[in-house]
């Protein structure tokens, strides 16, 4: 039980940085397996949130890296990012689960020097909610 965890945790994780992977087929098939619902959404929120902070570090710290050609995030996505990110504000972040504006989005909440608690808090509830959809529209007892 606990590797099945680990393996959703760390397929959340790297779904979340700015790597192009999915953790949901992973969270359907543990809960198609009989795992126990809550623990899955525990496992797979923390990971994915977890993910995002790793995203939010690098837009904080490493900007300054960007014209290198191993930089992870186009310019071109850096300027969609920040564009959608300071015409909604922090909100946005409520969407950070979303496939190919999420990750960046996340990555320019610190080149913009979002707080982190603000920062967790939105990310948590956007990514848990989204979890906690898939895992009722899949079946999941809660339990």
């Amino acid at each position: 039980m606990l590797l099945a965890h680990l393996t959703l945790f760390l397929s959340a994780f790297l779904a979340a940085t700015l790597l192009p992977l999915s953790s949901e087929l992973v969270l359907l098939g543990l809960l198609a397996a009989g795992y126990p619902a809550l623990s899955l959404w525990l496992a797979a929120t923390a990971g994915n949130v977890l993910g995002s902070l790793v995203n939010w570090l690098l837009g904080r710290y490493l900007l300054h890296f960007q014209g290198h050609r191993w930089f992870p995030v186009s310019a071109a996505a850096l300027e969609r990012g920040a564009r959608h990110f300071q015409r909604y504000g922090r909100w946005s972040l409520l969407f950070a689960w979303l496939p190919v504006v999420g990750d960046p989005l996340t990555l320019i909440a610190g080149v913009l020097r979002t707080p982190l608690l603000p920062f967790l808090l939105l990310v948590t509830l956007g990514k848990g909610g989204r979890y906690a959809v898939l895992i009722v529209l899949g079946g999941g007892d809660g339990g």
